[in-house]
C-alpha cells in the first residue's frame, strides 16, 4: 500500500475514529489526539498485513481512548461544578442515511448519554460505544478488545442497564426540539417568565458547566419556578453585543451564543411530552474555543 493510498484509507475512516474517540472521552482535543496517534501508528504499520483497515483502526482508537481514560482517572482531576462534554458539532451526512440510524447516532452522542458514560469503567464504556453507537457484533468487539465474547456480553449488559437506569427520558425529534428551542430563546431573551413557565416541565433541571471559569449556577438547578426565574432575570441582561446562531451539536439543535466574535455559551434543551425537561448550558471557555471559527 503506497503512502498516498494509506493516507486516503485513513482519511476515509477519520470520521468513524473521531466518533468513537469522542464518545469514549467526551473531549474534542483528547479525541483529536487519539485520532492523530492512530494515524502515526497506521503510517508506521505493516499495512500489507492488514486485511480490514476499518477494524484495525477502530481497534487502535478504542485502545488509545481506554488508555487515556485510565490516565485521566489516575490523576484524580477535580472539576469545579457540574460537568458536561465539550459540544461536538454533528453533521452525520451520508454516514446515517436511514432515519433510525441517525436517531441512534444522535442518541449515543447526546449530553444525557455522555454524562452517564462518565460513570462507567473505561472497558464498559468502550463496549457500550462500539455496540450501542456503532452496532459492532459481540464477537468483533471481543476481538477488538482481546476479550472473550461471554465477558463482552456481560460488560455490554451491565453498561446498558447502568445507562438506561440513569439517563433522563427525552425525545430526539429534531423538528420539535428546534421549534421548542426557538420559543424558549424568545421567552428567555425577553424575560417572559409566563412564557418560560409554559415551556418548562415542573421538574425541569438546569445544568450549567463553567469549570469555575465563568458564571453559571454552581449546582444543578431544579424545578420550573427556580429555573424560570433564573433565566428570566439573567438572559435579558446580557450585553447588546450578544448574538445567537443555531447549530447541530451532540445530535440535536443547539444555540451558540456569541459575544462579538467569541463564543460565550452554548445551550441545548431536552424535550419530553412537549415540555423542556433539561436545559444544558456550556460556558467553560476551554470547551467552546473550537467553535470560534464556525
Amino acid at each position: 500500500m503506497s503512502a498516498d493510498t494509506a493516507t486516503d484509507v485513513f482519511e476515509e475512516h477519520r470520521p468513524l475514529l473521531m466518533g468513537v474517540a469522542y464518545r469514549m472521552l467526551g473531549r474534542i482535543a483528547d479525541a483529536e489526539d487519539v485520532v492523530q496517534d492512530a494515524w502515526l501508528r497506521w503510517s508506521g504499520a505493516d499495512r500489507a498485513a492488514v486485511r480490514e483497515p476499518a477494524a484495525y483502526l477502530v481497534r487502535i482508537a478504542t485502545r488509545l481512548s481506554i488508555d487515556r481514560l485510565h490516565q485521566v482517572r489516575a490523576r484524580g482531576e477535580a472539576y469545579v461544578g457540574p460537568w458536561l462534554p465539550e459540544p461536538y458539532v454533528t453533521e452525520f451526512g451520508d454516514t446515517a442515511p436511514d432515519a433510525a440510524d441517525r436517531a441512534l447516532l444522535a442518541d449515543s452522542v447526546s449530553f444525557a448519554v455522555l454524562v452517564v458514560l462518565e460513570s462507567l469503567s473505561p472497558l464498559e464504556r468502550a463496549v457500550f460505544v462500539l455496540r450501542e453507537a456503532f452496532g459492532y457484533p459481540y464477537a468483533e468487539i471481543a476481538t477488538l478488545l482481546d476479550r472473550g465474547e461471554p465477558a463482552v456480553r456481560q460488560l455490554a449488559g451491565r453498561a446498558r442497564r447502568h445507562v438506561e437506569e440513569r439517563r433522563p427520558r427525552y425525545e430526539v425529534d429534531p423538528a420539535q426540539r428546534r421549534e421548542m428551542t426557538e420559543r424558549f430563546l424568545v421567552a428567555a431573551s425577553e424575560g417572559d417568565l409566563d412564557g418560560l413557565m409554559a415551556l418548562l416541565a415542573p421538574d425541569v433541571r438546569l445544568v450549567g458547566d463553567s469549570g469555575g471559569k465563568a458564571k453559571t449556577p454552581s449546582r444543578i438547578m431544579h424545578t420550573a419556578d427556580k429555573v424560570g426565574r433564573f433565566l428570566a432575570a439573567t438572559v435579558p441582561t446580557a450585553p447588546a453585543e450578544m448574538s445567537y446562531r443555531f447549530v447541530e451539536a451532540n445530535g440535536g439543535p443547539a444555540v451558540l451564543v456569541m459575544h462579538g466574535d467569541q463564543p460565550d455559551n452554548l445551550f441545548q434543551l431536552e424535550i419530553a411530552d412537549g415540555r423542556v425537561t433539561t436545559v444544558y448550558i456550556v460556558r467553560n471557555p476551554d470547551k467552546l474555543r473550537h467553535l470560534t471559527a464556525r
